[in-house]
């Protein structure tokens, strides 16, 4: 006789979230990328991302400016993983269960580096905002940013610990095998 195993509503929530979610930011990533090809792929814009980066700038700006393109289409490619695992979650893919955990993995290194990453860059924009004459101080600002991005990106980080936690406990992962 065969168990019928009951489907949790969490799971059921949390695929329908995160379908909407990766949905919404597949149709906007797809956006991003033709815009970037298109208006960034002129002879002027290649010759301006290729030209030295100004003095002091930070060395993940760079990398980022140089490497643009390819940013955009990863990001594209992780929301678009996100909404095939979303789905899968919903119909309740164990292949689906393992990818969700590794976005959401994926998504704490992510929040965890952006900060690290956010130290030198808003120190070198307060630090070219000080160079120029008149202006205000920026500093509280700079600070203001910081906590409010050290707020989302460890909240975030915390939320999905969470899901991961719920994700890979006992009666969710019995709801996967088949």
């Amino acid at each position: 006789m065969q168990t019928i195993i009951q489907k949790s509503s969490f799971v059921t929530v949390l695929a329908w979230i995160f379908i909407a979610l990766s949905g919404f930011g597949t149709l906007i990533g797809i956006l991003q990328c033709v815009m970037i090809m298109t208006v960034f792929n002129t002879p002027e814009m290649s010759q301006a991302m290729q030209a030295p980066a100004p003095p002091g700038s930070p060395a993940f700006a760079v990398f980022m400016m140089k490497h643009m393109v390819a940013f955009f289409v990863a990001v594209l490619a992780v929301n678009m993983l996100t909404l095939a695992s979303s789905i899968g979650l919903l119909l309740r893919h164990e292949w689906a269960r393992r990818v969700f955990i590794g976005v959401l993995t994926l998504g704490i290194a992510w929040n965890i580096a952006g900060l690290a990453l956010q130290v030198p860059m808003l120190s070198n924009m307060r630090a070219q905002f000080a160079s120029m004459p008149g202006a205000p101080d920026m500093g509280a600002f700079f600070v203001a940013i910081l906590v409010v991005s050290c707020v989302f990106a460890l909240g975030f980080s915390v939320l999905f610990g969470w899901i991961i936690k719920r994700l890979v406990s006992q009666p969710i992962v019995a709801e996967f095998a088949r």
